[in-house]
């Protein structure tokens, strides 16, 4: 959504201020000033309220808010002995009392003649352009290293369904140091710019990068990666593999904060799914509720969002395997519905060939699950998620060797993931059914440690340690267990971990018994 505001026009995806047409080069903190006023023009906001939008919570002085609102001001002909737009409310803060009109995506491009923009691309859907990469030093193959590797992230990224990625010869024409990165994004019409340098001498390759928010030049996220130069080509793929996962999770979450500042009647489809898929890897009942209303209405907004289905599908796999509802197995059956429509809507998309892939898990069918669980992670190599979830299914299939390499590369892959300690609990099963009780132990108190762990991975933890014959840790994760989850019992255990092997079974069942569950 665009405003006119007399003859000025203020467009928050393009992040800009236009005038009869022609962009006004406008500083970032006041832009997003202009955006906090007028999208909340039917209140005051106060001078904390700007600080934590603008200066996303830093600590700033009076007289810095002051001179943001002046040159706000000053954008759109306004002062403040006339205050016509912007109304001081002394020892209150600001409010917008001009008469704005909200214009559609459509008028908003129509009025848009001039100026270096571009047209708004994929509307609601995430943009981002790679730039090359600043050249630091003058090692062997060094100028070679900064254009290559950029042009194989573009390869990569471009593998993500959901994320629409310029193509090099566009996002190459920004050569040079230090790119404003809001120009980039005002140019080329993307929301995120991924851009680096190479510092190489002849013996050794650093390669920093960052992922800038285009609306206001912020760094999402930044890494650091070294090599010998003369391993460069052998740690290549592991560099970009680290910086796709990145995209995966950075994004998203980038995603969600944005759609959390908007009104709730202005949400998209987009929006409301990312709000969904925050809640949903909250790992908690309530929050999951809320998860499945977002991703309803992103369904609502758009039927044919494959993704949105498949986080439905994701929601209702919790009340499932979790027992967050009382009926777990209509829940089974609504994220096994859930997964089928985001597979008939995009059968190429990793997450919906991991929903259906999980909701077979639901009926017993572990072992027919790692068909679209294999197509999850073929389609993205580099998708930790489904690598995981490879790695469980052949993990309580008995393949403990096999799951191990699957968590492995899974945690490398994304050590921060919301699913990690789902990863950890399935690497101390891997132990258990290996034989490696020690082992098994360690991880299954990482496991349940780790942020969003339930009470079944408490469970697994308890177990290890009674196998292990520490009966005072495994008391202590049985306690846990029970704190998370009050109905926590062996039975609904081994409804959500049907292990084929009957050794195995045994062997926790015994365990869990002598610990009175």
């Amino acid at each position: 959504m665009s405003y006119r505001i007399g003859e000025f026009e203020l467009d928050p995806l393009k992040f800009e201020v236009r005038r009869g047409g022609a962009s006004i080069a406008t500083e970032p903190q006041v832009l997003a000033l202009l955006l906090l006023l007028v999208e909340n023009r039917d209140r005051l906001i106060s001078k904390d309220e700007i600080v934590d939008s603008v200066w996303k919570g830093r600590i700033v002085s009076d007289s810095a808010v002051t001179s943001r609102v002046k040159s706000a001001r000053q954008v759109l002909d306004d002062d403040g002995r006339a205050q016509r737009l912007i109304r001081t409310v002394h020892g209150k803060g600001y409010r917008f009392v001009g008469d704005v009109q909200p214009l559609s995506t459509a008028a908003a491009r129509a009025s848009n003649l001039t100026g270096d923009t571009a047209p708004d691309i994929a509307a609601g859907k995430p943009s981002i352009a790679v730039l090359p990469f600043e050249l630091i030093g003058a090692g062997p193959h060094a100028a070679l290293i900064a254009d290559a590797l950029p042009h194989e992230i573009i390869a990569e990224l471009a593998r993500l369904r959901w994320l629409f990625v310029i193509a090099r010869g566009s996002s190459f024409r920004f050569r040079g140091p230090q790119t404003d990165v809001c120009r980039v994004g005002s140019a080329l019409g993307v929301r995120y710019c991924l851009s680096g340098s190479v510092s190489a001498d002849a013996r050794r390759v650093e390669i920093s990068v960052e992922l800038s928010d285009t609306s206001d030049g912020g760094v999402i996220w930044a890494e650091h990666y070294g090599t010998a130069a003369d391993r460069i080509h052998e740690v290549r793929a592991r560099i970009i593999a680290a910086i796709s996962t990145a995209m995966e999770i950075q994004i998203p979450l980038r995603e969600a904060q944005h759609a959390r500042m908007r009104s709730p009647e202005d949400l998209d489809s987009w929006s409301a799914y990312h709000i969904g898929l925050q809640h949903s890897f909250r790992f908690n009942q309530r929050d999951n509720a809320a998860a499945l209303g977002m991703f309803e209405r992103a369904i609502a907004a758009d039927p044919g969002f494959a993704r949105a289905h498949a986080g439905l599908s994701f929601a209702h796999f919790q009340n499932a395997f979790l027992h967050y509802v009382p009926d777990a197995r209509a829940a089974a059956e609504e994220a096994r519905k859930a997964a089928e429509r985001a597979l008939e809507i995009d059968a190429l998309d990793p997450f919906a060939n991991f929903t259906f892939g999980r909701s077979l898990w639901l009926d017993g069918r572990v072992e027919n699950s790692l068909t679209w669980l294999d197509r999850s992670v073929m389609l993205s190599p580099n998708y930790a998620q489904g690598r995981y979830a490879k790695a469980w299914a052949e993990t309580v299939l008995g393949h403990g060797e096999e799951g191990q390499c699957q968590t492995d590369s899974a945690m490398a892959l994304s050590p921060i993931d919301p699913l990690l300690y789902a990863m950890q609990a399935t690497r101390a099963l891997t132990h258990l059914v290996r034989g490696d009780i020690p082992a098994a132990a360690r991880w299954g108190d990482e496991a349940g440690r780790s942020p969003g762990a339930h009470g079944l991975v408490a469970l697994i933890a308890a177990a290890c340690h009674g196998l292990n014959g520490d009966m005072e840790k495994a008391r202590a994760w049985i306690a846990t267990a029970r704190a998370r989850d009050p109905h926590v019992s062996r039975t609904r255990f081994f409804e959500s971990f049907p292990f084929a092997d009957p050794d195995t079974r045994a062997r926790i069942a015994g365990a869990l018994s002598r610990l009175d569950v």
